[in-house]
C-alpha cells in the first residue's frame, strides 16, 4: 500500500487482534500493569510516555509526510516548543520568515527569548536577507510557514534548505495550510515538519493537537524525551480522532482547493476587493513555485478591503462563513488576523494590517458560499 488515500486509511489501523473490530479500540488507560518489575507488557509503562492509540496515530503522521518519525502533542504550540528546546539553548539564534502564525511568533518573542534563544525576522524569499540573516555556528533554525498565515506567502523550501544547511542551520516547515496531501517539506529537503493537526488534519473543529514528523533519529530521540518528560502529549481520545480524520483528508482537501479556488476567483473579480492573497491565481506572485512543490493551492484565502471598518463590517457580515479564530475544519470561518489570531504580532515586523480578511473555505456547496460573501460584500460597498 503505497499510495497517500490508502495510507491514511489503513496505515496503524490494523483490526483488532482479540475481536477482529476493524476500527482499533480507544486505549483510555493511564498506566498499564507490568508482567513483573521493569516487564512492561507490549512496551507501555504510563500514558505520558506511551499509548498504544497515540502510537498508532503518529505512524499515521510519519508515513503520509514521508517521515520515519512522528510525534504527536497537545497541541500545535506544544509541538513547536518541543523543537525549539530539543534544537536550541541559551545564546542561540532562529531566523523566522517574515509572515507566520502569532502564536510562534509570540512563542518565540516573549517565552524562548526571556530563556536566553534570540530570533530574528527575515524576507526568507530574498537570498541575500536569508544570508545576512543566519549566523553561522549561532542560527540553529530557519523557521517557515508555507503557505504562510495569513498573507499566503509561498517560500521556496528547496532553496531555503540548500543555503541554512551551507550555513550550518536546520530548517522547520510548518505545513499546517497545505497538509501533507499537498505538500510534503521533507522531499524538498527541510530537516523537520511540524503541524497543528487541529486544523486540516482534524478537520472537523474538535479537536485540539500537535505534531513533529523528521528523519533524523538522534534528534527525534530528543524530542520524544521532551514529549515525554514535559508532558504535552496528546490525549487517546485527540488522537483516536485525529486518526479517524486522517482517513478523510484527501477527500477533503480536494473540496478544500475546488471552493478555495472558486472564492479566490470571485473575490478577485469584485470591485469592493483590492486584492486578494491565493497561490491558486495566475497573479499570485507565488503561483509558479506553488505549482512546483504542491499538487493543490488548498483552503485559504485572504483579502484586503479599502479600510479597517470595512474589513471588520465585513467579517461582521456573513452567515455561513462563521467568525472565529481557527481554520481547516470542514465549516467555512472567516478571521479578522489583526485582533484575533495576530493581536500578539501588533507592532512587531509581522504586524497585519487592519484592511486584511481570511478565510477558511469550508466543504459546503460553493454555490451558497459565494451567495453568503455577495451578500457580506453588498453590506460593505
Amino acid at each position: 500500500m503505497t499510495e497517500f488515500e490508502t495510507r491514511a486509511v489503513h496505515v496503524g489501523q490494523d483490526p483488532d487482534s482479540n475481536n477482529g473490530s476493524v476500527i482499533p479500540p480507544i486505549y483510555m488507560s493511564s498506566t498499564h500493569r507490568q508482567n513483573s518489575v521493569g516487564d512492561l507488557a507490549g512496551g507501555y509503562e504510563y500514558n505520558r510516555g506511551g499509548n498504544p492509540t497515540r502510537d498508532a496515530l503518529q505512524e499515521a503522521l510519519a508515513s503520509l509526510e514521508g517521515g520515519r518519525f512522528g510525534l504527536s502533542f497537545a497541541s500545535g504550540l506544544a509541538a513547536e516548543d518541543a523543537i525549539i528546546r530539543a534544537v536550541c539553548a541559551p545564546g542561540d539564534h532562529v531566523v523566522l520568515a517574515n509572515d507566520l502564525y502569532g502564536g510562534t511568533f509570540r512563542l518565540f518573542n516573549r517565552i524562548h527569548r526571556a530563556a536566553g534563544i534570540d530570533s530574528e525576522v527575515a524576507d526568507l524569499n530574498d537570498e541575500a536577507a536569508l544570508r545576512a540573516a543566519i549566523k553561522p555556528g549561532k542560527t540553529k533554525m530557519v523557521w517557515i510557514e508555507t503557505p504562510s498565515n495569513p498573507m499566503m506567502t509561498i517560500f521556496d523550501i528547496a532553496k531555503i534548505t540548500k543555503i541554512a544547511r551551507e550555513l550550518g542551520a536546520l530548517t522547520v516547515v510548518d505545513n499546517t495550510f497545505a497538509t501533507p496531501y499537498l505538500q510534503r517539506p521533507l522531499e524538498h529537503g527541510a530537516d523537520i515538519v511540524v503541524h497543528s493537526t487541529t486544523k486540516y488534519l482534524g478537520g472537523h473543529s474538535d479537536v485540539l493537537g500537535g505534531a513533529v514528523v523528521l528523519n533524523d533519529g538522534e534528534l527525534a530521540d530528543k524530542i520524544k524525551f521532551i514529549q515525554f518528560a514535559a508532558g504535552a502529549v496528546s490525549s487517546p481520545f485527540d488522537s483516536w480522532l485525529t486518526q479517524r480524520s486522517l482517513k478523510t483528508l484527501a477527500l477533503r482537501m480536494d473540496r478544500h482547493c475546488i471552493n478555495g479556488q472558486a472564492v479566490a476567483e470571485f473575490l478577485d473579480a469584485h470591485p469592493a476587493v483590492l486584492q486578494v492573497y491565493y497561490p491558486g491565481l495566475p497573479g499570485h506572485p507565488g503561483h509558479e513555485l506553488a505549482k512546483k512543490q504542491m499538487s493543490g493551492f488548498g483552503g485559504m484565502v485572504s483579502l484586503r478591503l479599502k479600510d479597517v471598518a470595512t474589513a471588520k463590517k465585513f467579517c461582521e457580515s456573513t452567515h455561513l462563513f462563521t467568525l472565529a479564530e481557527s481554520l481547516g475544519g470542514v465549516e467555512s470561518l472567516v478571521n479578522y488576523p489583526a485582533e484575533m489570531t495576530h493581536a500578539s504580532a501588533a507592532n512587531s515586523p509581522i504586524e497585519v494590517s487592519g484592511d486584511i480578511v481570511r478565510l477558511s473555505v469550508g466543504v459546503e456547496n460553493i454555490k451558497d458560499l459565494l451567495a453568503d460573501l455577495q451578500s457580506a460584500l453588498r453590506v460593505v460597498e
